[in-house]
Order: structure tokens, then sequence, then C-alpha cells
């Protein structure tokens, strides 16, 4: 069946679509892999995608000094080469941290910046108000807020953003929280100021519940493994084909079982292990280094995880 899609217009600053954040690949001894990293941005932009998102959860920005940082993200705007935009995560504890990669961030020509809540020190609505402000009156391009509490241990509250928005403090919200009656309030408070902020959901198996209530696209950390996937479910909901969103959200889900099969591990080195150890198996990446203390997925879970990509046609693609 086919219908209207939802309202999904956005500010001015508005990128909708698919933007996925990027993985770090790396060596066996942890240092950057250009040439995998080469051919994973390839690899997306081939696909379709509407944008990147280097140094996310994803890219395992956690655990990068400052060098590492501007090797990716110098690395990453050269291969993307205007082609899309670039949004650059510059997350870390503190607001002036923060604003210290920010520069960086600008001086690669970025599109965008990612910023989590501050953490570590706890904080509570005022602190977060003024962190994202400051960020705002720092930075010579739009902000995005990132939503993850299960990392920074804080919710970002759905009226608060409209706050933020109001003020031109921030330009759209990357919600990972996992909160689907948030992102709906989120959602229709946004619809109600006239959408000054883009709604981006991280969450990969229910992008076509997101676009029902009002994303304007999404960030999958699932779409490295299969960009296209994401694309062809993006390019449905933009002409109301739910029949076809739903069963493309369907075929992601199950492959999206790839990130449970290691059953020793957990957090980012049975999700992002994953995503690597099936871009590996793929061929697109030479390694599924993991940058410490995480070690790479090995033994049966290789096995279990190249059986479900057979499963959802991605081997068959790559012969």
């Amino acid at each position: 069946m086919t219908t209207t899609a939802p309202e999904t217009t956005g500010g001015s600053h508005a990128l909708r679509g698919v933007v996925p954040p990027l993985l770090t690949p790396l060596t066996p001894e942890g240092d950057l892999d250009r040439a995998s990293l080469s051919r994973l941005v390839a690899r997306l932009l081939e696909a379709g995608v509407d944008g990147i998102f280097a140094l996310g959860s994803s890219g395992e920005v956690a655990y990068h000094d400052d060098a590492m940082r501007d090797r990716v993200l110098d690395a990453v705007v050269g291969e993307v080469a205007g082609q899309v935009p670039v949004l650059a995560g510059v997350i870390d504890m503190q607001t002036h941290r923060v604003i210290s990669h920010v520069r960086a961030a600008e001086k690669h020509g970025v599109a965008g910046i990612v910023a989590t809540a501050p953490f570590y020190a706890i904080t509570g609505p005022d602190e977060i108000g003024a962190h994202f402000r400051a960020i705002g009156a720092a930075s010579s391009v739009p902000v995005w807020a990132y939503d993850i509490p299960v990392c920074v241990h804080v919710k970002l509250a759905p009226a608060q953003l409209m706050e933020l928005a109001a003020d031109g403090a921030i330009a759209g919200v990357k919600d990972s929280s996992g909160d689907d009656v948030s992102f709906r309030r989120l959602a229709t408070l946004n619809r109600a100021a006239g959408s000054p902020l883009t709604l981006l959901t991280g969450h990969e198996v229910v992008v076509d519940g997101a676009y029902l209530s009002g994303a304007d696209g999404s960030v999958p950390g699932l779409g490295n493994v299969d960009p296209a996937g994401y694309v062809r479910m993006d390019r449905a909901a933009r002409a109301g084909d739910w029949d076809t969103v739903r069963a493309e959200q369907d075929r992601l889900a199950a492959l999206f079982e790839i990130v449970f099969q290691p059953t020793d591990k957990a957090g980012p080195a049975a999700g992002v292990g994953a995503f690597k150890t099936a871009l590996r198996e793929l061929g697109v990446l030479s390694t599924n280094t993991m940058s410490l203390p995480m070690t790479p997925i090995e033994g049966g879970a290789v096995d279990r995880i190249r059986t479900i990509l057979d499963q959802a046609g991605l081997l068959d693609a790559r012969r």
C-alpha cells in the first residue's frame, strides 16, 4: 500500500536521509588503515548515502587521541571530496575539551559537528543547556546534539532540545537513546515549532517507526555493512511506499543479528566488532582490529556472522 509520507522538512541546516556513522578501520598494530577506509567510504558513496558521520561511537572516537582524530578527519574528508556532507564527532567529557575538538574539525571543512552532553562529572539540565549553548556559540558550523544515555548517563529531554533549537544552539538531533516514546514526543514538538531541528535516528532496527514518527533520516551503524539497504528504505519512505519500508527493515533487522553472535563481548566490542568482522568477511576491511582495550571477534562467532551475511544476500553481492 502506498500512502503519503510524513512531513519531515527540517530547518535551514537540514540534512536528511542516510548518514552512516563511519567505522574507523585499523591496522593490526592499531593505526588508521587508510586503504580500508578508502574502500569503506567508496562503498557508502556508491550506495547513495546522503552524508557521512565520522568520529562517532561506531568510529571508536572515545578511544582516539587528538592526533588520531585528526588523521581520521583528514582521510575521510579527502576521500569524500565534497560528494556528501561530512559530520564530525567532537565528543569529550566537558565543554572546553569539546570546543577544542570543534576548532580542530573546522580546519577540515566539515559540514557540521556532533556533540553529546557532558559526562563523567554529574550534570543536570542547567549544565547541559550551558554546554550546548557554549558549543553552538563557538562553532562556525551547525551542531547536532547526540542523545546517547547509555554512554553519557543522561537523557536529553525533548523540551530542552526544543529550547536549544529556539536559541539557535543546535540544528539537529542524532537520537541513539532507544527511547521511542521520547523520540516521538520530540518529533511532535519539532513539527509544532515549524521543524527547526533535523531529526536523525541511530536505532537500526526501528528506522521504519522513526520515519513514521517524523524522522528526517537515519545514522545506522549497520549502514556500514549494508548502506544500500538503508538507502532503499529511505527512498521508499520518501515515496510513501510503506510496504517496501517494512520489508527492507525486516531484512535489516535480521542482518542486525550479527551483533549478538559474539557471546563473550559487550558494548562496542560486540556491536562495532561485529560490523568490522562482517566488513572483513566482505573484503572491505583488511582486519577487524579494535581499539584497546577491546579485542577482535574470533572463532565460531565469525562463522555465524558469515552465515547471516550469506542469508542477507551480501556474500552473493560480493561475488
